[in-house]
């Protein structure tokens, strides 16, 4: 005999509330998908050969066997500081920031079951952007500082964001308004400092503000692959709870999920992803919102698609710094210009489409 769990959200039938043990237990368990696992392999793959493009062009080119050449340890001729010391660093910045917000992103509009939820629009990088710009504008902190300010200023704001939405219980649906009300506010307040700040201070504060990685070195590097390191674990552990929470609360809560718990663990793990890569190269614009849509539809939406959102993610960063970099040179757009320019418009698609369908999903 099979057995039988009922769950009864209001005005279901009776036919829909009864829903097997077994069959919720097979959707939970996450078995590998094999279209995610191809479609991963060919994101990693465009991944390293756009990585790799990227360390041969610039104002002095290297050939990319040069490039692969030195990757593998050669050390002849005179191409290993510029690809190990300069663009090396910039381009695993790159490379791991870009993750950090795909994953980040993934997350949210998972949790919330929103394509258009993501840390940009919730308030996380909002308020990861008030308390760098005070540590700029206010505090004339350096690098170090603005790169912990933006943390905390993002933990703080997942916390504030969990608190506010609170009411027996934190709903999809609250978390989404208090989190555009919430970023209405952080961004009326670092307007605010900026209308106290010195013109260098403010062009300092405006610069992170956008989004760069230019000037990035191996000091950047190491703490962002430390997060890394224990973010992202933590974060793919709790996916199975994640798949728990989108069967609805009623239906988690009858199988055992600690509903509230895991949303708020998610919140927090989501949030940290964000603060990483927002104190690494700063808020940079879509990569968040983009990424998991993209890879969404490239494993065709069966499957929670973390790591390939991820990977995407970091293959937009990689090839929107590349574009940045080449496009007008010797002149270098700043990275969150590129993705500003090219996520736009996807938002605006991505609001015509919900649109169209009736629904905010």
């Amino acid at each position: 005999m099979t057995a039988v769990v009922t769950a009864e959200p209001p005005g279901a039938p009776a036919s829909a509330r009864l829903v097997t043990v077994r069959l919720a237990r097979g959707w939970v368990s996450g078995r590998v998908d094999r279209r995610a696992v191809v479609v991963t392999l060919g994101l990693v793959a465009a991944t390293a050969g756009v990585f790799v493009w990227s360390l041969a062009v610039g104002d002095y080119p290297v050939p990319v066997g040069r490039v692969v050449g030195t990757l593998l340890g050669d050390d002849t001729g005179g191409d290993g500081f510029i690809v190990r010391s300069i663009r090396l660093p910039r381009g695993i910045t790159a490379l791991e920031v870009g993750a950090a917000f795909g994953l980040s992103g993934a997350v949210f509009q998972r949790l919330v079951r929103n394509p258009l939820a993501s840390p940009d629009v919730v308030g996380i990088n909002s308020g990861a952007a008030l308390v760098a710009c005070w540590v700029v504008i206010i505090a004339h902190g350096s690098t170090a500082q603005v790169a912990g300010g933006a943390i905390a200023g993002a933990t703080a704001a997942a916390l504030a964001l969990y608190l506010l939405a609170y009411r027996r219980g934190v709903s999809s649906y609250r978390i989404v308004l208090v989190g555009i009300g919430l970023t209405a506010i952080l961004t009326a307040l670092t307007n605010y400092l900026f209308t106290q700040a010195a013109i260098y201070e403010a062009q300092r504060a405006f610069l992170w503000l956008t989004g760069s990685l230019n000037g990035r070195g191996w000091d950047h590097v190491r703490p962002v692959s430390i997060a890394l390191v224990v973010l992202v674990p933590v974060t793919l552990g709790l996916s199975r709870q994640l798949r728990l929470l989108e069967m609805g609360d009623d239906l988690s809560r009858a199988l055992g999920g600690r509903v509230d718990a895991t949303r708020g663990a998610l919140l927090v793990s989501g949030a940290l992803l964000a603060a990483t890569g927002t104190a690494a190269a700063g808020p940079v614009a879509f990569v968040a919102l983009a990424a998991p849509q993209i890879a969404r539809r490239l494993v065709g939406g069966r499957t929670l698609a973390l790591v390939p959102a991820a990977v995407c993610g970091a293959l937009l960063l990689v090839a929107a710094d590349l574009v940045g970099r080449r496009l007008l040179a010797p002149t270098e757009l700043p990275v969150g210009v590129v993705t500003g320019v090219v996520g736009a418009p996807y938002l605006l698609y991505l609001l015509a489409r919900s649109n169209r369908l009736g629904s905010g999903g």
